[in-house]
C-alpha cells in the first residue's frame, strides 16, 4: 500500500510560556504545495490563530468532500455520464461523540453537480454517491457520520 507524508513546520512566535504563541504554521506536501495553516479562530482566538490559514477541522471536511467527488466522478464516467462541473460546500459539526469527546460528529457534504448530456435519474445518482461513499478511503478511516444532502 502507499504512504503519503505532509511535514508540519511551526517555529516560535510570541511568548510561548505565557501562553500567546502564535498558532500559526504551514503544511508542506510531497507534491511540492505549501499551505499556510492554523488553530481555528473557534479554539484559539485571533491573533494567536490566523484565520487566513486552513485548520486542521476544515482539513478534515475537505479531505472527506475531496475523496468522495474524486470517486464520485470515475464512477459517473464509468457509468456513461458526463460531469461537467462538481461544487460541494461541504459542513462539519462539531459536537461531543459517545466518550463523551469534542469531535467532528457529523460531516454533510452538499454537492452541486452538473451534467453534459444525460443526467441521471434519482436512484442512480444516489447508487452513485452510495458506491463513491463505500469506496472512500477517508470515509472508510473516520468514525463520524457522513450524510450527502439531498439537491
Amino acid at each position: 500500500m502507499a504512504e503519503h507524508r505532509a511535514t508540519i513546520d511551526w517555529t516560535a512566535n510570541g511568548d510561548f510560556a505565557a501562553n500567546t504563541y502564535s498558532r500559526a504554521h504551514r503544511w508542506h506536501f510531497d507534491g511540492g504545495a505549501s499551505v499556510p495553516a492554523s488553530a481555528s479562530p473557534h479554539v484559539v482566538p485571533v491573533p494567536l490563530s490566523d484565520p487566513a490559514g486552513v485548520d486542521p477541522e476544515e482539513a478534515l471536511i475537505a479531505s472527506a468532500a475531496s475523496c468522495h467527488m474524486l470517486w464520485f466522478l470515475s464512477l459517473a464516467q464509468a457509468a456513461g455520464f458526463v460531469v461537467a462541473t462538481y461544487r460541494d460546500e461541504a459542513v462539519g459539526t462539531m459536537g461531543r461523540n459517545a466518550e463523551k469527546k469534542i469531535a467532528i460528529t457529523k460531516i454533510e457534504l452538499r454537492p452541486e453537480i452538473r451534467f453534459a448530456g444525460r443526467r441521471p435519474d434519482p436512484d442512480e445518482l444516489d447508487r452513485l454517491h452510495h458506491e463513491a461513499h463505500e469506496r472512500c478511503f477517508i470515509a472508510n478511516s473516520l468514525n463520524t457520520e457522513i450524510v450527502v444532502a439531498k439537491s
